[in-house]
């Protein structure tokens, strides 16, 4: 496409109204939220095999226990009347967007994709292309390592031999969401830095010198997931740099 017709492409959208533009960002919306919804009343249906999955990491078998060789165990209360409701709620929603993620990504690109240039749109269609599976990494490295290594830790630690350590409900299952759901938005960093230098607002060179800060603010970051944890704030510190190294290489020069 030559420069003129990549200029016309771009401007044909721009003769839209803001009412039109609200108009498409409202359907955008509309159906992202109806794609969780239904997502969510399936695991609406079906708690025993939701929370099967969720509350998997507090018992014995999970694989980082064997794999590891440590004799965890962890009980669970629940101490609020209505906790256990409520739990189902908010867990099948942020299933719901989980599950539905790749179509709420589609979504949005289809809604910002008119706005750009053809050149800008391969480099941002990569990033959009990309960001599911490194949404499902996150996600999977916080189930499966960062998780279970803070449960152990504080499971673990104590300040007197006569408290026991008996966890309520509420309280994993915000440790759960803080593990999974929060370090999964996290591995889109390189998607949205993919975005910036696709659209030349951001070079190579800038996150290159900001190294030195970056790894102040990578830990930082994994302080307040993991809080009052040194241990599971490394485990969780050391992909985040890794994943600003990988930023270094797919942004343009």
């Amino acid at each position: 496409m030559s420069p003129k017709a990549s200029q016309r492409s771009r401007t044909d959208d721009s003769e839209m109204s803001f009412w039109d533009h609200l108009e498409v960002l409202r359907g955008t919306i509309l159906r992202s939220v109806i794609a969780v919804a239904l997502a969510s009343v399936v695991f609406l249906a079906f708690p025993h095999r939701l929370f099967s999955f969720v509350l998997w990491p507090s018992t014995a078998d999970f694989p980082f226990y064997r794999w590891t060789g440590l004799d965890f165990s962890m009980d669970l209360i629940n101490i609020e009347v209505s906790a256990q409701f409520f739990v189902h709620l908010k867990i099948a929603l942020l299933s719901g967007i989980v599950v539905a993620f790749p179509y709420i990504i589609y979504e949005l690109w289809r809604f910002i994709r008119p706005a750009l240039y053809e050149k800008e749109r391969k480099s941002a269609s990569r990033a959009f292309g990309m960001s599911s599976f490194l949404f499902y990494l996150g996600a999977a490295v916080g189930y499966f390592i960062v998780l279970p290594v803070c449960l152990v830790f504080f499971m673990n630690y104590t300040v007197s031999d006569v408290i026991n350590n008996t966890i309520a409900l509420n309280s994993y299952i915000s440790l759960f969401i803080s593990m999974v759901f929060m370090i999964g938005l996290l591995f889109e960093f390189p998607t949205v830095v993919m975005v910036l230098s696709g659209i030349g607002l951001l070079k190579r060179a800038d996150l290159k010198a900001a190294r030195k800060y970056a790894f102040v603010i990578v830990l930082l970051l994994a302080a307040l997931i993991t809080p009052s944890d040194p241990v599971s704030m490394f485990v969780l510190g050391i992909p985040l740099y890794g994943l600003y190294e990988f930023s270094i290489l797919v942004c343009r020069k």
